[in-house]
This record gives C-alpha cells, sequence and structure tokens, in this order.
C-alpha cells in the first residue's frame, strides 16, 4: 500500500515536468547546497563525529532519503537536534555507538511507518514541543563554548560539564573567541534579502577562513576533509553483538524519537508553506531506510530539516530533485574544495551553530505563551525545556507528554455542582403547581462523574432541612464510573432516609447504562427518571 502510495505521488509530482521546472530545480538545488554546506560541517563536528561524516549525510540523506520522501520539498541531512543526543553518545561508547544506534533507530523509524504510526505527532502539544526545540537549542548552544573559547569541560550530562569548567584547568583562547564573535556577530546584522540568495553563514566561514589563513592566527581547524564518500570510520557489522544492541537500545530510542518529530514537524509546517500534504508513513520509512544506510558509509543520523526544506520552497523547488541536486553539489564541493574546507576554523563554525541555537526557538509561540499569561503552556514548555536539558531527550518528552495529559485530565474533571430553589414565579401556572414546588430543589451537575470528583459531589450537595423534593439536573455529566454513581447513590440514600423525594433528569444514554450497571436503578425506580426538569415540575404538580 505504501508502495503504491508513493508511485502515484510521484506521477502526481512529475506530470508535466520539463525543462523549465528543472531549472527552477536546478537554482534551488544550488541555494540549499549553499546553506547546508556550512551546516552539514558544523554539525559534523559538533556532534562528536568528523566534518566529513556531517557531509556524507547530508550527500546521502539528500540523495536516499530526498529521494523516497513522503513529499517533493523535504530536505533532510544532520541536524542540530540530533547533535544533542550524539555528543553524548560518542563520550558513552564512541562513533561505533552511534553507526549502531542509528542503523537501530532507522529499523525502528522502517517499523513504524509500516505500522502507520506517522500520525502519533499530532498528539504532542504545541508548548510541549516549544519546549524541546528550545531544550535542544540550549544544548547545541552550550556544546559550542569549547570550540569557542578554548576551554575544555568533562562529563556525560549537562550538569556535569558545567561543574568540570570549575574544577578543570582552562585555557581561554582570545583569538578563538573572536573568530567565533566575529562570526555571530556578522550572521546577527547580515541582511535577510541577501541570504535567500547567499547564505550568510557561508560567507561568514569563507571571511573566518580567509582571515586565518591571511593573518596566521593559530586556532583548531576542522582537519582533513577526504575526497570520498565512503569514509574510512563506518559501520562495521562485526560490532552488532547482543550486547552492543542491548546498551543501544535507548539511545537508538531516542534517535528514532527525534527523527520522528522532527522529520513529521517539519513536513507539516513545510506541506502549509508549499500547501502540500505530507505522507507521513511514507516519509518514516524513507527516514529509516536512510538511517540504516547512511552509517554504512560513516555519516551520522539524518532528519528532514526545516531550515533547508524552507529554503527549498522558498527558492522556488519544484519536485524533489532540488533534494538530489543539492546531494550533488555538495559531493562535488566535497571533492573539489575538500582542501580548503579543511581549513576552516573550528570556532566559526561554533559562531554558526551558536547563531543557529538561537533561530531553533520558536519565538513567536514563547512569546504567545508568556504574554497571554497561559499558566498551564509555560509550565508545559518550561518542564519539558528543564528535561531536554537534564535528562535525554525522550524521557523529556515523556515528562511534557504525562504533565500534559495530567493538566488535561484536572481541566476536564472539574465539575461544577449548582443547588438553585425553583422560581416559581417563571413557571407557566396552567402546567404546574407553584404551591407544590415551594420546598424543591434543583441540583445542576456539569462535569465527569468519576472517582476525581467523588469528594467535590458530597461536598458541593447540601439539602435545605425544609425540602421535599430534590431534582438532580444531570445534562451535563457525559461520563460516569462506578464510584461517581456510588458516591451519587449514598447521597441520595441518606436524603430517602429523611423523607425526602429525589428524582433525576436528562440523564444521557451512557451514564443511564452505567447507573444500571451498578444497580442504582434497583434502588432508585424508574419512575424517577424524566426527560427534562420541566416533566419532574409537572409529575410532582400532579401527585
Amino acid at each position: 500500500m505504501l508502495t503504491k502510495n508513493y508511485i502515484n505521488s510521484l506521477k502526481t509530482e512529475f506530470k508535466g515536468y520539463n525543462g523549465k521546472k528543472f531549472g527552477k530545480d536546478l537554482l534551488a538545488g544550488i541555494t540549499v547546497a549553499a546553506v547546508a554546506l556550512p551546516l552539514a560541517l558544523a554539525f559534523g563536528v559538533s556532534s562528536g563525529a568528523t566534518a566529513a561524516a556531517g557531509l556524507v549525510t547530508a550527500i546521502i540523506a539528500g540523495l536516499l532519503i530526498g529521494g523516497l520522501s513522503g513529499a517533493s520539498y523535504q530536505i533532510s541531512g544532520p541536524t542540530g537536534a540530533m547533535t544533542a543526543i550524539l555528543v553524548s553518545l560518542v563520550s558513552q561508547y564512541g562513533i561505533q555507538g552511534v553507526f549502531i544506534a542509528s542503523f537501530m533507530a532507522g529499523a525502528l523509524l522502517l517499523i513504524a511507518g509500516f505500522l502507520r504510526l506517522g500520525g502519533l505527532v499530532s498528539y504532542l502539544p504545541m508548548p510541549v514541543i516549544t519546549g524541546f526545540t528550545s531544550g535542544i537549542a540550549i544544548i547545541i548552544a552550550f556544546g559550542q563554548i569549547n570550540n569557542l573559547t578554548g576551554l575544555t569541560c568533562k562529563g556525560l550530562t549537562t550538569i556535569e560539564k558545567i561543574k568540570s569548567y570549575f574544577t578543570l584547568e582552562q585555557n581561554f583562547n582570545l583569538t578563538t573567541f573572536l573568530i567565533g564573535a566575529a562570526v555571530i556577530v556578522f550572521m546577527f546584522i547580515y541582511p535577510k534579502k541577501l541570504n535567500q540568495y547567499c547564505p550568510g553563514s557561508l560567507i561568514a566561514i569563507i571571511l573566518a577562513t580567509a582571515a586565518t589563513a591571511i593573518f596566521g592566527f593559530d586556532t583548531p581547524a576542522v582537519g582533513e576533509i577526504p575526497k570520498t564518500i565512503i569514509l574510512k570510520e563506518r559501520l562495521d557489522f562485526s560490532a552488532l553483538s547482543m550486547s552492543n544492541i542491548y546498551s543501544l537500545i535507548m539511545p537508538a530510542v531516542s534517535i528514532a524519537a527525534l527523527g520522528l518529530i522532527e522529520s513529521l514537524l517539519c513536513g507539516a509546517s513545510a506541506g502549509r508553506m508549499k500547501n502540500e500534504k505530507l505522507n507521513a508513513d511514507v516519509e518514516l520509512v524513507a527516514q529509516g531506510l536512510g538511517n540504516m544506510i547512511i552509517p554504512i558509509f560513516g555519516g551520522v543520523p539524518a532528519t528532514a530539516a526545516i531550515a533547508r526544506t524552507s529554503v527549498a520552497i522558498k527558492s522556488g523547488g519544484q519536485t524533489r530533485m532540488v533534494s538530489i541536486i543539492h546531494s550533488a553539489v555538495l559531493l562535488l564541493s566535497m571533492v573539489a574544495l575538500g582542501g580548503i574546507m579543511s581549513e576552516i576554523p573550528l570556532s566559526a563554525l561554533a559562531g554558526v551553530l551558536i547563531v543557529t541555537a538561537w533561530r531553533m526557538n520558536e519565538w513567536s509561540a514563547i512569546k504567545s505563551i508568556f504574554s497571554k499569561k497561559l499558566t498551564t503552556a509555560i509550565f508545559q514548555f518550561l518542564i519539558t525545556m528543564a528535561a531536554t536539558v537534564i535528562f535525554d531527550l525522550t524521557a523529556a518528552i515523556v515528562i511534557g507528554v504525562i504533565f500534559s495529559v495530567v493538566m488535561f485530565v484536572v481541566k476536564v474533571s472539574d465539575m461544577q455542582v449548582t443547588v438553585a430553589e425553583v422560581d416559581t414565579d417563571k413557571l407557566d401556572e396552567n402546567n404546574v403547581n407553584p404551591e407544590k414546588l415551594k420546598y424543591t430543589s434543583v441540583v445542576y451537575i456539569s462535569g465527569p462523574l468519576y472517582f476525581g470528583t467523588c469528594s467535590k459531589l458530597e461536598e458541593k450537595i447540601t439539602a435545605s432541612g425544609e425540602d421535599y423534593n430534590i431534582i438532580f439536573s444531570m445534562r451535563g455529566v457525559t461520563i460516569a464510573d462506578i464510584s461517581g454513581i456510588e458516591a451519587l447513590r449514598n447521597y441520595c440514600e441518606k436524603m430517602v432516609s429523611q423523607g425526602i423525594m429525589i428524582y433525576f433528569s436528562c440523564v444521557n444514554k451512557k451514564v443511564m447504562d452505567m447507573m444500571e450497571r451498578c444497580g442504582f436503578k434497583e434502588r432508585f425506580k424508574y419512575d424517577m427518571y424524566f426527560w427534562s426538569t420541566d416533566k419532574v415540575f409537572e409529575h410532582i404538580s400532579n401527585l
């Protein structure tokens, strides 16, 4: 079924494809490559691998994932979000651990696609996603302190790394810092109008590299860029032992979860830009196959990248040929410009990543959450962001979702109970006897009647000692469980023992069925139930 959907989408996508459309794809592909080149180098280094690994990832992802994608516009490659996982993974398990985890994550994504789990991301609340993104941005920016300043840190967690800055001997490199700072300033002041023609990150890196060569600055550089996409350090299948697989299950789940979330969110956002819906399940299959194959070449995990995807759309890209062309341009750059790229200062790449991290934050959404004082959304955002920084990304998502579910349950479970006397002046005297309704109260219940609201029900329902009749209006009760029914029954039995007549109105079918199953109707007979409160008034008047 997925194969059929993919083939049909290709037929639609390339229907009427001609030289003019290819020209647009060619221009868009070159533009995307200009954006992707510095980012691929930077993400490769920051992940704990190499700049070459980042380039290989972008090339293979563009060819394979882009070619098999669930939409015409998706551009995949290494991303800042993924580096947040990989840097700790490298420190614990080495680069082979990254390759194995990527392969396993790809298999998980492949399974998710075949199981049609592409719709899961729609259940993530917006503040959780925003907090998740901001947490990743903090991790990315923090991870560049060493390359920016020449300082060193050790530790598996962010907290441990922060502590190490104060315990380890440090050597601040002013030259390195100034190069990185200059890149940051340049990218912020670079005109947005020019960015669509030539990205500021690329210009900044060119200028930083040129300045380093001209003035002979002593600063760490990227290092050798091999002229092949099959790197020396790549997935070794002999390392796929059961012990390795077992220890890397959770990292693989984290990579797969991030790949699913980032790719599908990118597709949803870009889909609105191009007015083309993403086939989520096909996209997951593409991401899965890509991440299983990329480590065989020596690359790191890839996901769809919103920055590159949006550039592709804004540059007039027509089809997935944009992704393939961008890969071809990157490969050409790797072969022809490898020597020059090897001299790029690491601090310049750090500057690019810090600006990228800043721009990753969904500032409009954050401003909206705080300016409107949406308390629940604020806590969702802050808790998810903090969890992302402190714990691993999978735990952060789980914590954010659980908190959201709890807050949702609290909100929807809020029961409103109002007790009102019958206003006889507003009744139609032709149908009722106001005198007989003089000592009648109506208890209006709105909200779920379940174990979480039992205490509230017992607290709020009160009856005057002079009441002869009590009517429970339950139009607002949409659901009930045995605990709620029992609480209501206990109260009703207490009232009946005092000689008060009990009636029920506007009970929906589901609640009525639950009352019957719980034996409620055995105690309170069928003649106590009415379709409307007015019918109860008429009944009491005729007694």
